[in-house]
């Protein structure tokens, strides 16, 4: 199915604790980069096509069984293929269509076979809009150029010994080093685009897509193949995890307010899009009987509407603002007022949640801007810790998502104290404890409860603010 993929925190957990590889994968399969295809890479016309994961699995290239490149890695494939780690995940993506899920999922939605249906192969492979060369193939579900671009121009460049990253990105390579074209590159898929094949509506989530959550930082650690050495931040420079983290939360909320207010996906019918919204505010557990109903619905300080209504997932826009208050507090009114402001204009028609959203979208834009221009220091990077946990963020944290979505982030801010040399790795180690405990309160979004995680939240914070 196209769009964001599968929240389950089970997933990142694992993620987090191992990202070796349990096996080495034979790349015969991949085989070597055709005359065929070379000679069709080369003309003028197919200079953004997509060539297709063969012309990269060169054991001169990024087709080694070990990381012994002086500048890149060249183990990049292997780690791609990874069978069963995070690693992997882009690598398996069209295998899991023809898995039982996928094909009842298809079949629910009428769609014909999950492996062919335009539907699922947005984001399920790499959809090479832009068009295939031969030795392209869709099984390789999301290849090398689904993120890093079609690689018609650039193939021939990247590699040349005078080349340089930046006229390769003149020639269509895509510029995953900088935060904000890495954040809108991801959320085509794990968040969702206008382009074909790269939504996930309600109706897919019903037909049994699993749930959906996405941090560009941590995601990208768990996917990391690439080594952030000198020649590295020589030729692309170095963005700290934080910049990252920050820049993403704020790109995710233009994201979503954007695709809200498109009048093809914002609206199903006579109902809004219900997609963009929180599935815990409606899917409650509920009670009624002769000793009156259990009130499920907990009021919400970052919401201004009335009880009974379904709520914007804000589950972005509660970090953006943690973020805001501390890196860039002229604008942090200005994005809470905003973000208020668009959740009561929800209560009254959808012209006004329109207007509202974009209006909130400018500010979010606003503010990756001050963020890329922001050194985000050991004091930052505590008082965000600080402000997620502490007493005026954690009321907002009454759904599931939106407490995932905090988890992640104290696990991204921990491993930038270690990365910035703030803290060390034994010291990280003594508060992964209380982040795994975190993680498990939010294990099972059907056993979610919001006060005890805001327990496990404030001890996780506290063992982060002990590295002061």
């Amino acid at each position: 199915m196209g769009g964001r993929v599968s929240g389950k925190l089970s997933l990142v957990y694992a993620g987090l604790c191992a990202l070796l590889a349990t096996a080495l994968i034979s790349l015969a399969a991949i085989g070597g980069w055709t005359d065929r295809a070379q000679a069709s890479a080369s003309s003028p016309a197919s200079r953004a096509l997509h060539v297709g994961v063969a012309s990269c699995a060169g054991s001169t290239c990024h087709g080694r069984s070990e990381p012994t490149g002086k500048v890149v890695r060249q183990d990049e494939l292997l780690r791609w293929q990874e069978p069963s780690s995070p690693a992997g995940s882009h690598s398996r993506a069209f295998a899991v269509l023809a898995e039982p899920r996928g094909q009842a999922i298809a079949a629910k939605l009428g769609i014909g076979p999950a492996t062919s249906a335009p539907e699922c192969l947005g984001c399920h492979a790499d959809p090479a809009y832009a068009g295939k060369a031969a030795s392209f193939q869709v099984s390789d579900g999301v290849g090398c150029e689904a993120c890093h671009g079609g690689a018609g121009q650039w193939l021939s460049t990247h590699y040349a010994v005078n080349g340089t990253h930046a006229a390769n990105v003149s020639r269509g390579l895509y510029p995953l080093d900088q935060p904000r074209a890495r954040a809108e590159r991801c959320l085509d898929c794990h968040f969702g685009s206008d382009k074909p094949g790269q939504f996930v509506s309600h109706r897919i989530m019903a037909a049994g897509h699993p749930r959906v959550a996405f941090e560009v930082d941590l995601f990208s650690a768990l996917q990391q193949h690439w080594d952030e050495d000198a020649d590295y931040i020589r030729r692309k420079g170095r963005v700290s995890n934080v910049q990252m983290w920050a820049i993403g939360q704020a790109t995710a909320v233009n994201r979503a307010v954007t695709l809200f207010a498109n009048p093809k996906l914002g609206t199903q019918g006579v109902f809004p899009e219900i997609y963009f919204f929180d599935c815990q505010t409606c899917h409650r557990q509920f009670q009624d009987g002769p000793k009156g109903g259990k009130v499920s619905w907990v009021a919400n300080p970052g919401r201004p509407i009335p009880a009974g209504m379904p709520a914007f997932n804000d589950e972005n826009m509660i970090m953006l603002s943690a973020a805001a208050k501390v890196a860039a507090p002229g604008l942090a009114a200005k994005f809470d007022a905003d973000s208020k402001a668009f959740h009561a204009a929800l209560a009254k028609d959808r012209s006004s949640a329109v207007q509202a959203g974009l209006k909130l979208g400018a500010t979010a834009q606003s503010l990756a801007d001050a963020f890329s221009r922001t050194s985000f220091g050991r004091n930052d990077i505590i008082q965000i810790v600080d402000t997620i946990a502490g007493p005026a963020t954690a009321p907002r944290f009454t759904d599931y998502e939106g407490s995932v979505q905090a988890v992640m982030a104290l696990d991204t801010l921990l491993n930038a104290m270690v990365h910035n040399g703030y803290a060390t790795a034994g010291q990280a180690k003594g508060v992964r404890g209380s982040i795994d405990r975190a993680y498990r309160a939010v294990n099972d979004s059907n056993d979610y409860r919001p006060a005890e995680f805001r327990t496990a939240l404030s001890q996780a914070a506290a063992s982060i603010r002990a590295l002061r």
